[in-house]
């Protein structure tokens, strides 16, 4: 096999691995989302917010500081993102010469149009990075003073939508993070199309592992669940006597 068709092969076999894998924790979490992080993680902002929802008074100190520390997350990603999508735009832009781009290191194709399609690639990653955390600051942010006010006549519906717009701000967290995580292989594309699928590779499955719940996990969230469930009727038996 020629080395310049190494990447018309490993590469489309590199993505398809990660959009399998992305595919398939699409539909467990549609599904199923009690297998995996995500979903328990929603269900506990849940569980967060109607608490702090209880007693603004006592606990909207404590929902706000705890909101703010994951605006600060956002931006730093946000931040880092932005200024990698701009250290790029000025490295593509002043790199005319196509010698310089291919390197000795790099075992493929060489081409300068090949190389602007890795650089661009990874350029459109930190930007949909960049706008996903931006997205999640705006959730945050509206969800702080959300939080503070003494629930509706309907308490259950203003409960949930404020854990709802809460998890979409997490949600829109996670895909920055996940773009991060896409810009790895592409940025080892650049050495060459073996690197790349080998990064694919291991990152999906290492992935699997840090997205998907054990047994001993769902039980320990379905028991402490209850837990509260069970003190919340307790506590709410003597006022309704």
């Amino acid at each position: 096999m020629e080395e310049g068709q190494l990447d018309l092969i490993l590469v489309p076999l590199g993505v398809l691995v990660m959009a399998i894998y992305y595919s398939w924790l699409l539909r467990i979490i549609l599904r199923n989302p009690e297998r995996t992080v995500i979903g328990l993680n929603a269900a506990s902002r849940e569980r967060w917010v109607s608490f702090m929802m209880s007693d603004p008074l006592k606990n909207g100190v404590l929902a706000v500081q705890t909101i703010r520390n994951n605006i600060m997350a956002s931006t730093l990603l946000a931040t880092t993102a932005i200024t990698l999508s701009s250290i790029i735009g000025v490295f593509v832009s002043s790199t005319t010469n196509p010698s310089i781009s291919a390197s000795e290191l790099v075992y493929g194709n060489k081409s300068h149009l090949l190389s602007s399609i890795k650089y661009f690639s990874i350029l459109l990653c930190f930007l949909v990075a960049f706008l996903c955390n931006v997205q999640s600051i705006r959730y945050y942010s509206h969800v702080s003073i959300l939080v503070t006010l003494p629930p509706l006549k309907d308490r259950r519906e203003s409960i949930a939508y404020v854990a709802r717009s809460f998890n979409r701000g997490s949600y829109f967290w996670s895909l920055g993070l996940r773009a991060f995580y896409v810009s790895f292989p592409l940025f080892l594309w650049i050495f060459g199309p073996i690197p790349m699928f080998v990064c694919c590779f291991v990152m999906s499955s290492t992935l699997y592992f840090l997205d998907t719940t054990t047994i001993f996990t769902r039980k320990l969230h379905t028991s402490s669940f209850k837990e509260v469930r069970e003190a919340n009727d307790t506590e709410s038996v003597p006022q309704a006597s």
